[in-house]
């Protein structure tokens, strides 16, 4: 009896002692199980959580790309890229939006505290709140110890020109794409990964430029115009040295400049250019044969025509050569001129000057030339003084270079034409 109690006693405690094995294994099971589990919520809730952020960041924040100076054709500079940063927020991780709102405001007065506050009240991961800041503002944006705002290295494109050929180079917008000017036309040369260290060399010669820009302002100053245009062309080879339009803008602040000042009058603005045109007559009178140097023409009476009347602004009242109807201006003597040499003969000579399409610059601020729909003899005399016909102060440089270089005719550019290309022209 005694040794059956023994025996039962010993098999109760190896019973006893697995289970517990048993229990201490599953115990450890369910441990490692809730460990995973714990590690797992912590990388959603906090791991995931930022690398969204990051992804967002990532998604949205393009770095202003490289770009490509502009230099005139001296290698002085007229555009280029410095380093700066912008600023940036994911709302999810602004705690307190309206203090966030509040202190942005105070530190930067040209953004408006309820636009911010809706900024960073949104349901995105990322918003821009400022583009282009200093170093000293990106140090007083650090000081405020605000979480959730970061910084985008970025690249500013700057003139250090100011507005000196404003509306040549144009300007880009904040992610650096050209908007107007070179800087538009030649927006995929410029943007050139292969060619970012190659700068575009222009024409254009800051020398000039300042002077020109100096006499046109002083001339809109002193006929209280509304604006003026003024251009430097090298007749040899259509180069242009210098371009102007007032009103003009600071390239580096565009939209601080009402929108009439980014118009280009001298290559956009298309005119009545009235008495330089009758260079163009007496050109093409010569060349067609139908008048010479000894030539003579009746300007002493007017001429009408149907219920248009020419008359001359300095009459004269007699007839007058050639050389006098240049001298005196003189619109009777031009329109008889150009009845002479017929309709299509004029229409073919201004054709062949360019004056009867858009000028083929490399700017997309070109204006269309403004021609008669029916051009009947009465447009073709008041053409020939100018009157009739509209077209771009560039558009009559080009043509008027033809009439004193030879024949040759060289379309305006902005660039740097080698001897090769100048050698090129239609004659």
């Amino acid at each position: 009896m005694m040794s059956l109690r023994v025996s039962l006693d010993g098999a109760r405690a190896t019973a006893i002692e697995k289970a517990r094995q048993r229990l201490v294994v599953v115990a450890v099971m369910f441990g490692v199980v809730f460990s995973v589990m714990a590690l797992r919520i912590v990388d959603l809730g906090l791991f995931q959580a930022v690398s969204e952020t990051r992804y967002a960041a990532q998604s949205f924040l393009t770095p202003t790309a490289l770009r490509a100076d502009i230099v005139d054709r001296h290698g002085v500079v007229l555009a280029t890229n410095l380093k700066t940063a912008s600023l940036y927020a994911d709302p999810m991780r602004i705690l307190e939006p309206e203090q966030v709102a509040a202190k942005l405001s105070r530190l930067f007065p040209d953004l408006v505290e309820a636009q911010l506050l809706q900024k960073l009240q949104g349901n995105g991961r990322f918003v821009w709140l400022k583009r282009k800041l200093t170093p000293k503002q990106m140090w007083q944006v650090n000081a405020l110890g605000l979480p959730g705002l970061a910084f985008q290295e970025e690249e500013e494109r700057i003139y250090p020109q100011g507005r000196l050929a404003a509306h040549v180079l144009g300007f880009t917008d904040p992610d650096g794409r050209g908007l107007a000017g070179v800087e538009h036309y030649f927006d995929a040369r410029l943007s050139d990964m292969d060619k970012v260290d190659e700068p575009l060399a222009l024409s254009v010669d800051v020398r000039v430029q300042h002077a020109l820009m100096d006499e046109v302002q002083r001339s809109v100053d002193r006929f209280s115009a509304i604006g003026g245009a003024g251009l430097v062309m090298d007749v040899r080879s259509g180069e242009l040295l210098a371009m102007a339009s007032v009103p003009d803008f600071d390239p580096n602040e565009p939209a601080a400049s009402p929108e009439q000042a980014f118009f280009n009058r001298a290559s956009q603005g298309v005119y009545e250019l009235g008495s330089t045109f009758k260079a163009f007559t007496l050109a093409m009178a010569l060349e067609a044969g139908t008048a010479t140097i000894a030539s003579h023409y009746d300007a002493s009476e007017p001429i009408k025509v149907s219920r248009f009347t020419i008359r001359d602004d300095h009459p004269q009242n007699r007839v007058l050569s050639l050389p006098e109807i240049f001298v005196h201006s003189s619109n009777i003597g031009a329109a008889k001129m150009a009845m002479e040499v017929g309709t299509e003969a004029q229409q073919d000579f201004l054709s062949r000057l360019g004056l009867l399409r858009p000028a083929s610059l490399e700017l997309a601020e070109v204006g269309h030339p403004l021609v008669p729909d029916r051009w009947r003899d009465i447009a073709t005399m008041t053409i020939a003084y100018g009157h009739g016909i509209a077209v771009s102060p560039v558009q009559l440089a080009s043509g008027l270079s033809a009439m004193v270089n030879g024949g040759d005719l060289h379309p305006a550019t902005l660039l740097v034409k080698s001897a090769d290309q100048k050698a090129k022209a239609d004659r």
